[in-house]
């Protein structure tokens, strides 16, 4: 229809996981180069988890499409297997076992074991061929528990001096949670890099818009700078819902016969996929696409309720979303602050987030420093509550520290895990700068940071 009218070898907005269209905003720019230096590096295990639709398949494929020759891979796109199968599987995309073994039952009486033995002598027999192997899981959330600690099991298999498997877990959002189970408790201290990959920015819907319209071939066709707001305000930046807008957009504009999409016309595409904007200011929609934070608002609304219906101040409110053990202050009467008008209630903020006062050991990894003036310390409180946030769900304890400097005023200090010997803090350091995010993180003795100090935060 509309393909052949502007000039479109395909459709551009087709929701298959093409790696050719993978467009590298800066999220998943960064993933995708975590993503190949975790293989390079052979750092085991590596997780990948992102709300519905952000792209993690399109990510997967694409990886894949720029491994090295001297990399075998396995991609595993349906959960929903037994281990014996999950093992077959793996054996047949490493090229061990072909798809008529399989298809015959020839392997019906094979045992687990005999598997596994299988599928570590030809890891061994990379090694000779200075080659590797990366095992990419798909939708790992739905994995069954039996399943991932089969999973974990193949992380053993290693010489003493490397591992021989690879293995990227790519998920939803809760796959982290499932990890963090008790039962899973092993194979998540096994994680040595986590990745959430994030919406587009407005800017990004834009340039991804027009990476997808050229990488189909068409240039007949122009989005109005206001229908590309639009656009991002309708699809909260999620790739597989700006896919959706536009190709609806484009068969409407296809029905009109134009070439310039304008705001009316995205509307209305929107209106027929039942899609709206979200409401409300750019901080809700910030809250939106942080889960964790967006519950320590609600938790700490309850505590106002449950202290006599006072009110929180945004202050009081942003210090809270870091999952910090912090004095919260509700005013019954806001106008006559007053000391018999004040209701004071001491309370730890459970966003899923375990945050402590200061570490108890004598060494720790310095992760980042926030102003907290009056100007600053509204920005300072949402980024520490963010990095608390993703610190958490790598696996760490986070430590909030406030020094003063002076005359620099009062700072933040967000420090992750606490060590006996500076070699795990050393080790955990390395781990944290491997990513973008943190590669100012530096292992450091935990006095030297919890004193009040007048050196640079």
């Amino acid at each position: 229809m509309y393909e052949d009218y502007y000039g479109f070898v395909e459709k551009p907005f087709s929701l298959t996981p093409d790696p050719k269209y993978l467009y590298k905003s800066e999220s998943h720019g960064s993933a995708f180069e975590l993503l190949q230096y975790s293989i390079r590096r052979r750092e085991g295990f590596v997780v990948i988890t992102g709300d519905i639709g952000t792209g993690k398949t399109t990510l997967c494929r694409a990886l894949l499409e720029q491994i090295d020759r001297n990399t075998f891979s396995a991609l595993v796109l349906n959960p929903f297997l037994s281990e014996e199968d999950l093992l077959k599987l793996i054996l047949l995309d490493f090229g061990v076992l072909s798809r008529e073994e399989i298809k015959s039952g020839r392997l019906a009486g094979v045992s687990k074991q005999e598997l596994i033995d299988t599928l570590y002598d030809f890891l061994l027999s990379l090694l000779p061929l200075r080659a590797s192997a990366v095992l990419i899981i798909d939708e790992a959330q739905n994995l069954p528990l039996p399943v991932l600690e089969q999973i974990r099991i193949l992380s053993n298999l290693e010489t003493d001096k490397e591992k021989l498997l690879q293995i990227v877990l790519v998920g939803q959002l809760n796959l982290n949670g499932l990890l963090r189970s008790p039962e899973m408790r092993q194979l998540d201290q096994r994680v040595s890099i986590r990745y959430e990959l994030q919406p587009l920015s407005r800017d990004e819907v834009a340039a991804y818009v027009s990476h997808r319209l050229s990488i189909a071939g068409g240039s007949a066709i122009t989005f109005a700078p206001k229908s590309l707001h639009l656009i991002h305000k309708l699809s909260g930046g999620i790739p597989r819902l700006v896919n959706l807008i536009c190709d609806r957009t484009l068969l409407a504009a296809y029905s009109s016969r134009t070439n310039r999409i304008l705001p009316g016309t995205v509307r209305k595409a929107a209106q027929s996929l039942d899609i709206r904007p979200v409401k409300g200011s750019r901080w809700f929609g910030w809250l939106r696409r942080k889960p964790s934070i967006a519950a320590a608002l609600l938790a700490v609304a309850g505590l106002a309720a449950a202290v006599g219906g006072g009110v929180l101040t945004m202050t009081d409110v942003l210090a809270s979303a870091g999952g910090v053990v912090l004095r919260h202050r509700a005013v019954v009467d806001e106008t006559a602050r007053s000391d018999e008008s004040r209701v004071e209630a001491d309370a730890v903020v459970q966003a899923g987030v375990t945050t402590v006062g200061e570490p108890g050991r004598p060494f720790t990894v310095v992760v980042g420093s926030f102003p907290l003036g009056d100007e600053d310390q509204a920005g300072s409180l949402l980024d520490v509550g963010s990095l608390t946030t993703r610190l958490t769900a790598m696996g760490y304890d986070v430590y909030h520290v406030d020094v003063d400097l002076g005359s620099r005023g009062r700072w933040r200090r967000v420090l992750a895990g606490a060590y006996d010997a500076m070699a795990d803090a050393q080790r955990d350091e390395a781990r944290l700068r491997a990513t973008r995010e943190f590669e100012d993180a530096r292992a450091v003795r935990s006095s030297t940071v919890t004193a009040s100090v007048t050196t640079t935060p």
